[in-house]
Parts: C-alpha cells; structure tokens; sequence
C-alpha cells in the first residue's frame, strides 16, 4: 500500500467516525429522552419500549464498528494494517475503501465464518 493510499484510508476512516459519532449522539438522545418529552400513555409507552430495544442494538453495533475504525485508524501506519490476519495476504483495496477497519480478507472471513 502506497503511502498516498494511506493518507485516503486515513481520510476515509476519519470521515466514518464522525459520522459514527453523530449517529452515536443522535440514539442516545433516542434513549434518554429530556424529561416532559417521555411517552404520555400507555400504547406511547410500549411503542418507545419497542423502538429503545432497537435504538440499544443499533447504539452497540455502532459502538463496536467505531471501536474497530479507531483501531484501524491508530494501525494505518504499521505494516500489518491492510493484510489479513489469518492468511496474511493484502486485503484488496476495494474490501478497505468499504470497510477500513477490515482485519480479513473477504476469503478468509467466509472460510472462519465470520
């Protein structure tokens, strides 16, 4: 990986966790709503308890994708980051423009499963 290609993937992953960390804002404000803003009745009150449930799911899988992003961020400059793991072949450019903080290669991650 060029160092220019670097410098894109650093851009690239810096540009997502902002926006996680937008997102990340936005559902917890959708978790803890201001008091007085809460549900008035009883079916309001099932409806937020449904919508909570999700908001906590999409409030953990964002936490851990940001987690990984700043991962890969602090690895960018290594020589491991951009090869895989497990075979510890290059990660394919195009895999990394879709998800910069990809540890495996797209062969390696269907053969573990993952």
């Amino acid at each position: 990986m060029t160092v220019k290609e670097k410098q894109l993937f650093k851009k690239i992953i810096d540009e997502q966790i902002q926006e996680l960390s937008a997102e990340i804002a936005t559902i917890k404000k959708a978790l803890y709503p201001e008091r007085g803003e809460g549900p008035s009745d009883k079916v309001a009150h099932l409806n937020f308890k449904l919508d909570q449930s999700i908001h906590i799911q999409r409030h953990e899988e964002a936490t851990k994708r940001l987690n990984r992003l700043k991962h890969a961020y602090l690895k960018i400059d290594t020589p491991e980051y951009g090869f895989c793991k497990e075979c510890e072949e290059e990660i394919s450019l195009e895999r990394l423009r879709l998800m910069p903080e990809s540890v495996y290669c797209v062969a390696c991650m269907n053969e573990l499963g993952l």
